[in-house]
């Protein structure tokens, strides 16, 4: 994938944000849409799919590995798979570009299939460890040459039959969970994972869906034991995608912090291991309602109703963190406009992300005028109570080519007195394309 040029923009509020919008398809699922269709036998159909380049990667991949995937023009994705067992050898390297979890849930699929494949992928994804994905599917009995530190450039060979294995998660990770299910699909016997912290489900939700043999129970510690049954057989789905609910956090956010706001984001995926953003916004005051609650595909789905609201610092429990992990740089902007403290822990993981999360947020942060402290695995951030940021003049903000910053610090702009400049939009078409022209449908200004 080519490195576009910097496309820089100044954001600001002109007044209230109205409307109704539809934020993109949900990545996580759209990822797991993709990969599970090609797996299974026959032709699967998705709906909302997101297209954003991160998931276009993952298209990319299952196309080299054999899966016929080709996009209507109304917009559904249709899928031939290969069924399980059958993914070929890919002729050139996987280019993964800047995405993390095509990269993990990939080698989780590769390991056990008698495959070679060499992972590329940007700048930014290169300087990311996959140790934690390696340590397991090695015991699997694939095997891994990579690049100084566990980091892409990374060549696997896969290995059929695999080594089913039981592996306890040293760190809460959906993705390193999701690799070794994954991984466990084309394995005799049955895999399991145990997982201490709860993370998001959706590959289980769908792996079920999917007619996966795929089990979880409790164990005496209070500890998720999951458990597949490999060598199975997917039947193909119709799956409709609901929106993302990292994606619909920066509108949300937006939508509390200036005044007078009420917005409805239609169609939001709110899974209980992905919402936890949604609540904590509430219990500092949000004024967030959800119209319409159903369920889709297996998940549960509502419209978000959002108004301006007055916002309190809180301490959030750190039990919060893998339900709203991707959404602690949004978080921060609110906090820093809320009234008294807000204390955040048990980040760690934000340091290992597209960029180093907390380092980022903090330092930009405190450019715009807000009081911050940093630690080892999180931030306390002292509110302004509604004074606005950028008050001594516009703020130029470096993002790193980290798509949730950029969007983080573009929403940061709507609630401040003054232009904040975010100098590089261009990373946040991995997640969420339309991003810019949704804030400006909904009164925002962008230049």
């Amino acid at each position: 994938m080519h490195q576009m040029a910097p496309s820089p923009a100044a954001f600001k509020s002109a007044g209230p944000l109205s409307g109704r919008v539809r934020v993109p398809g949900d990545k996580s699922i759209s990822h797991r849409s993709l990969m599970l269709s090609a797996l299974a036998v026959g032709t699967s159909t998705v709906e909302g799919l997101l297209e954003g380049e991160d998931v276009l990667a993952t298209a990319a991949a299952m196309r080299a590995m054999g899966a016929q995937i080709e996009r209507g023009a109304d917009g559904r994705w249709t899928i031939q798979g290969v069924g399980v067992g059958g993914l070929l050898q890919p002729s050139q390297a996987l280019d993964m570009g800047n995405s993390g979890t095509s990269t993990r849930l990939l080698m989780g699929l590769v390991a056990s299939h008698p495959i070679v494949a060499t992972f590329t992928g940007d700048a930014s994804l290169s300087k990311r460890p996959m140790n934690r994905v390696i340590e397991p599917l090695s015991l699997m009995g694939a095997e891994f040459t990579s690049s100084p530190g566990g980091r892409l450039p990374l060549m696997l060979r896969g290995i059929a039959p695999a080594v089913p294995i039981e592996y306890r998660l040293p760190v809460a990770s959906a993705q390193v969970k999701s690799a070794i299910l994954l991984a466990g699909l084309n394995t005799p016997g049955i895999t399991r994972v145990i997982e201490p912290v709860p993370t998001r489900d959706h590959s289980e939700r769908m792996l079920r869906g999917f007619g996966a043999e795929l089990t979880v129970g409790i164990d005496a510690g209070g500890a998720r034991i999951i458990s597949i049954r490999g060598e199975a057989e997917l039947k193909p789905q119709h799956i409709v995608v609901p929106g993302d609910p990292s994606s619909a956090a920066f509108p949300v956010v937006a939508a509390l912090l200036v005044p007078g706001s009420d917005v409805v984001i239609e169609n939001v995926g709110l899974n209980p291991t992905r919402a936890g953003l949604f609540e904590v916004l509430r219990m500092m005051g949000g004024r967030i309602d959800y119209l319409d609650e159903r369920e889709v595909g297996g998940e549960p789905v509502a419209d978000l109703h959002v108004r301006g609201s007055a916002l309190t610092g809180i301490e959030v429990p750190p039990e919060f963190a893998p339900s709203m992990i991707d959404e602690f740089p949004i978080l921060f902007v609110a906090a820093a406009l809320a009234k008294g403290r807000t204390v955040t822990r048990g980040l760690e993981e934000l340091r290992v992300k597209e960029s180093d999360r907390l380092a980022l947020m903090a330092s930009g942060l405190a450019r715009l005028g807000a009081h911050v402290k940093e630690s080892e695995d999180g931030l306390v951030i002292e509110g302004t109570d509604g004074t606005p940021l950028a008050a001594n003049g516009p703020v130029e903000i470096a993002a790193e080519l980290d798509h949730r910053i950029a969007m983080s610090f573009a929403v940061a702009g709507l609630a401040a007195a003054n232009d904040v400049i975010v100098d590089d939009m261009a990373p946040v078409a991995t997640s969420f394309p339309i991003f810019t022209e949704l804030m400006t449908s909904l009164g925002a200004t962008a230049s």
